[in-house]
């Protein structure tokens, strides 16, 4: 195959990784970091009545869609009550009831929402578009008061939403003319009745109006209030007014609860009924968070996350993903490098189990059964044991070492001693039988330096496997392996000198020069 062909499938793989991993961190919101935080907003409603002793229902309504957050937990407390929560199209109302309520009564629903990266300024675009109202039949002097302003506007407006703009400035001024005294009348400004006087007098005009009811988040209030706001419908899109002074938009952090002007509460066969709204801020995983981020979204990524396993096997999956990069440090360091290991994969299995047994522990309990290990095979050797049988029979003396090891480390109250069960039985009896041969035909120090050979890359794999940004990385983004396998492609292909080679024949270096041809 040739270079070419190789270089273009290490630029796919390369490509197909970031492309993915990029769709990941932007749409999802999955972080490149762990530990990251994200501010959580709790917003709490207390539905407060006093029960006639007879059966109550209260119709409380919730939010839907909750443009611009994240929607992440919804509770229900209630005591002796029954809850339903229905649906109707884009309108969600609980409804809490009960054979009898007697004396004070307290409902609490609570909801928990994070920020999105999105644009809340338009809230809802929709092919189907609202149809304009008819214009009401006012009364006099209301009606002649209402012209007069709408004429007003109109001559200084360009468009549906500078009209509705203009209208509300010209409402809200502080020193108002007849015309707008009247219409103004007795209704405070900023009220909900305010907001339906507003909608009204567009009615006039035939725009599309609607009332919602939000609020907005600030950490540490105890007694919020839902804010109501106007919406504007242009014949393409919905727009935010503020009803007290016409500016476009909405006010930062604004949570919408309802949309259109049925009551928020209703309760049956109660009195004295309020609702009050508590607000407060903390702090959660942004790994979390994306996770709920990417449950809720409709997107193919989310199909890539390991969070829908078990428990059981995301922890499995933690460790077996890592196991390419200490597999990559082996194929750096015997291929690049150039440092001899017994065997490919021993020291990746031995790096593993340096996870539980620490790094310092789990080198002298390697040298340790190695050594004690070693000097039994050579006395195997006596017996002029065929090859099967004699592996056959370190198994079973490295099974007894380790088990000795252990029931010492009880006695001395040593508990690293316990985790020497953790390392690869037969991956020991093995480099064992290696370190032997290796002794036999190329000496002592021959063996001794691939034996320390595999434990400094055992050391590095496990300094890679146990890196906290590396182990987030390859469990949130897998697709990773993808970038490895690219790398390891790439070392294929790689016919340079190693490092020790360079050492060693850096006579023969010096001289042919700076430029090196590379060995076949």
């Amino acid at each position: 195959m040739s270079r070419a062909h190789v270089y273009v499938l290490v630029a796919a793989l390369c490509a197909a990784t970031g492309a993915i991993m990029y769709g990941k961190v932007k749409l999802l919101g999955i972080p490149l970091l762990p530990g990251q935080l994200e501010p959580v907003w709790a917003i709490e409603a207390k539905i407060e009545f006093d029960g006639r002793g007879r059966s109550t229902v209260v119709d409380f309504d919730i939010p839907d869609q909750i443009d611009g957050f994240l929607r992440l937990d919804e509770f229900f407390v209630s005591r002796n009550y029954g809850l339903n929560v229905e649906h109707n199209k884009r309108d969600r109302r609980a409804e809490w009831s009960t054979r009898r309520a007697r004396g004070p009564q307290r409902l609490y629903y609570r909801f928990e929402v994070a920020p999105l990266d999105t644009d809340l300024a338009t809230i809802e675009t929709s092919p189907r578009i609202p149809k304009a109202p008819q214009r009401p039949a006012y009364e006099e002097p209301l009606a002649s008061a209402i012209e007069d302003v709408l004429g007003e506007v109109r001559a200084e407006s360009a468009n549906v939403f500078t009209f509705v703009s203009r209208l509300l400035t010209a409402l809200n001024v502080s020193d108002p003319d007849g015309n707008v005294m009247v219409i103004r009348g007795s209704i405070e400004r900023g009220s909900e009745a305010w907001v339906e006087r507003l909608m009204y007098v567009l009615a006039g005009a035939r725009i599309t109006t609607r009332m919602v009811r939000g609020i907005v988040l600030q950490d540490g209030v105890s007694n919020a209030e839902l804010l109501p706001w106007l919406e504007v419908h242009n014949g393409t899109e919905w727009q935010g007014f503020d009803p007290l002074s016409g500016d476009k938009g909405y006010p930062e952090d604004f949570v919408r609860w309802t949309t259109g002007t049925n009551p928020l509460f209703t309760v049956e066969n109660g009195r004295n009924p309020s609702v009050s709204f508590a607000i407060s801020r903390y702090t959660r995983s942004l790994t979390a968070i994306a996770r709920e981020r990417a449950a809720a979204s409709d997107t193919w990524l989310s199909n890539l996350l390991l969070f829908d396993l078990p428990v059981s096997t995301q922890n499995v999956y933690r460790i077996l993903l890592m196991v390419p990069l200490g597999a990559l440090i082996v194929a750096v360091m015997r291929t690049v490098v150039g440092i001899p290991t017994l065997g490919t994969f021993m020291p990746i299995l031995v790096a593993i189990a340096f996870r539980e047994t620490r790094l310092l522990w789990g080198i002298l309990l390697f040298l340790l059964i190695t050594t004690t290990g070693l000097a039994l095979r050579f006395y195997l050797e006596r017996l002029r044991l065929l090859l099967v049988p004699r592996l056959c029979c370190v198994l079973v003396l490295v099974v007894l070492l380790m088990l000795a090891i252990s029931l010492a480390s009880a006695r001395l109250g040593f508990d690293q001693g316990f985790s020497i069960a953790l390392f690869p039985i037969v991956i020991i009896a093995m480099a064992i039988e290696h370190l032997s041969v290796t002794w036999e035909e190329s000496g002592a120090g021959a063996a001794f330096k691939e034996g320390l050979g595999s434990l400094v890359v055992a050391s590095a794999g496990y300094l890679v496997m146990i890196d906290e940004h590396l182990t987030h990385l390859m469990f949130l983004f897998p697709e990773l392996e993808l970038a490895v396998l690219a790398v390891f492609l790439m070392l294929g292909r790689y016919t340079g000198y190693r490092v020790t080679e360079i050492f060693r024949f850096r006579d023969i270096v010096e001289s042919h020069g700076p430029h090196v041809p590379p060995h076949p």
